[in-house]
């Protein structure tokens, strides 16, 4: 990246001009790099961190688009880009909810004018669009320090998936598997692969399937070594498949049974093309692995319900729905996120569409006590530009997520991308060095559409919620360091007293 050209501070075009501004003691001497303690503070943040960049947004801009595919790959669930300097990645992050110890909770909290007075010359930025809102709370409080129109709907873009995956949480606990099964007919003539929703099943799982399959059918004896015929269950999901923005490179068909997100070549992440039939050809992969492991299969896979009377012969489970929850968040992954939503649906006894996701993801979030009025989650993934949802919702989820006595919600604040290091955030806060690894934030990005909601721990030693809501922006590229200098205020002196 270029370095950036130095403009006055007080040029709209420069936001992070104007942190540097607040950021500055009484004696002016510059403090644009924190202080030490929260330097090392910003060490343990990333080092904790998912170092993953996943699917980008549908309006990402170009840039972002090329670095998510010339990105190094290291395979399995945690990848991603190391920058140069940056901490090597881990396979979770607990360690950056240091700030949700008891001790910190006994500190002095913010001053709400204080936040004002640094937040008021960077709300109204022009890079931000036409309409802007806000809501700051304290975690531990629940108390409100900053907001600006914080109950008007806004459309959220990829910060839905903040309250996508919260609802998965609560309906289904952090240990869930979605499981992809094979069952045998009574006859031991016709195999089914049941879809069971799980977006990341792989070409390992299928082969691991097929020799499980392939036993069971040498087990059998006699009747156990003819052709089969194999058919697929996509059934557990109802409803049209079709995204209303698809076909598009960020999301496939969402159908209970796919391999690695439908994609059509061997990336995990990214924008991508996809099948137009992920389902059917999984089938016919698995089709290909049977054979392989000796068992022959006759004719072409068929669309079909397993028989109620077939026996599970096989059995694959999908990573743990916190695990799928950290990578939905890091990647701002789509597929995961709506087929998260539909798991929800199921749980809560509801159609697993589009219609029936939305009830069942309002209703858990109601549960939770979440505002929704004036929310409607059209989708899981934030795609969809019908979906509106409130500033104030995305920060009261943000503090449910990190209520001590909520544990089963944590991971979706673990999951955040870190700024700087991580997942959607990799690239940016560059020009913000003492914010790096401070914030954890899900970023949001749609044609004229910007959004930021995460956490940041403020100069008190506080964990504080926040999101920013912003349209009306003709460029993601001067409306994202516009969100960006917003919550770098967060944790710059112009948040403190004194």
């Amino acid at each position: 990246m270029a370095e950036p050209v130095e403009e006055p501070s007080n040029r709209p075009s420069d936001p992070w001009g104007r942190i540097r501004n607040l950021t500055r003691k009484r004696n002016g001497s510059p403090t644009w790099q924190l202080v030490a303690g929260s330097a090392v503070l910003g060490l343990v943040v990333a080092t904790g961190a998912v170092l993953a960049a996943g699917p980008w947004d549908n309006g990402q801009r170009k840039a972002e688009r090329q670095l998510a595919a010339a990105a190094d790959r290291t395979g399995g669930a945690h990848h991603g880009r190391t920058l140069p300097g940056a901490p090597e990645p881990a396979p979770s992050a607990p360690a950056v909810l240091g700030a949700l110890d008891p001790a910190h909770a006994r500190s002095a909290p913010q001053d709400p004018a204080s936040l004002r007075t640094a937040l008021a010359p960077l709300i109204g930025a022009p890079e931000l669009g036409t309409r802007t809102t806000a809501s700051v709370i304290d975690t531990a409080t629940g108390k409100q320090l900053y907001g600006r129109a914080p109950a008007t709907p806004m459309t959220p873009a990829s910060t839905i998936k903040i309250a996508t995956v919260v609802a998965a949480l609560s309906a289904l606990g952090p240990d869930h598997r979605i499981a992809t099964t094979v069952r045998l007919s009574e006859d031991a003539r016709t195999l089914t692969l049941v879809g069971g929703g799980d977006p990341t099943l792989s070409p390992a799982a299928l082969k691991s399937l097929a020799a499980s399959a392939a036993k069971t059918l040498r087990e059998d004896g006699e009747d156990g070594e003819g052709p089969v015929r194999l058919t697929y269950d996509t059934s557990r999901y109802t409803g049209p498949v079709l995204h209303p923005i698809s076909p598009n490179t960020n999301i496939a068909p969402v159908t209970a049974l796919m391999v690695n997100e439908g994609r059509l070549d061997d990336t995990d992440r990214g924008p991508a093309d996809r099948s137009e039939d992920p389902a059917g050809d999984a089938a016919r992969a698995f089709a290909a692995e049977l054979e392989k492991a000796g068992v022959t299969v006759d004719g072409r896979p068929r669309h079909a319900r397993a028989a109620a009377e077939a026996r599970t012969v096989a059995t694959h489970h999908s990573a743990p729905l916190s695990a799928l929850v950290e990578r939905t968040l890091t990647n701002s992954d789509n597929d995961i996120a709506e087929a998260l939503a539909r798991q929800t649906a199921i749980a809560k006894g509801e159609s697993a569409d589009f219609a029936g996701a939305r009830r069942a993801v309002t209703a858990e979030l109601r549960k939770l006590q979440i505002p929704t009025e004036g929310a409607h989650l059209a989708d899981g993934s934030g795609l969809d530009r019908e979906g509106k949802v409130t500033a104030a919702l995305l920060t009261t989820l943000l503090a449910r997520a990190a209520d001590p006595e909520r544990p089963g919600l944590r991971h979706a604040l673990t999951g955040l991308p870190v700024a700087g290091f991580s997942g959607t955030l990799s690239t940016r806060y560059q020009d913000a060095p003492g914010a790096a690894g401070l914030i954890r934030a899900k970023t949001g990005t749609l044609s004229r559409v910007n959004s930021l909601a995460g956490t940041v721990v403020d100069p008190q030693g506080r964990l504080l919620a926040f999101a920013f809501l912003a349209s009306g922006s003709d460029l993601a590229a001067t409306a994202e360091p516009a969100l960006d200098a917003l919550a770098a205020a967060l944790v710059g002196e112009g948040g403190r007293e004194g």
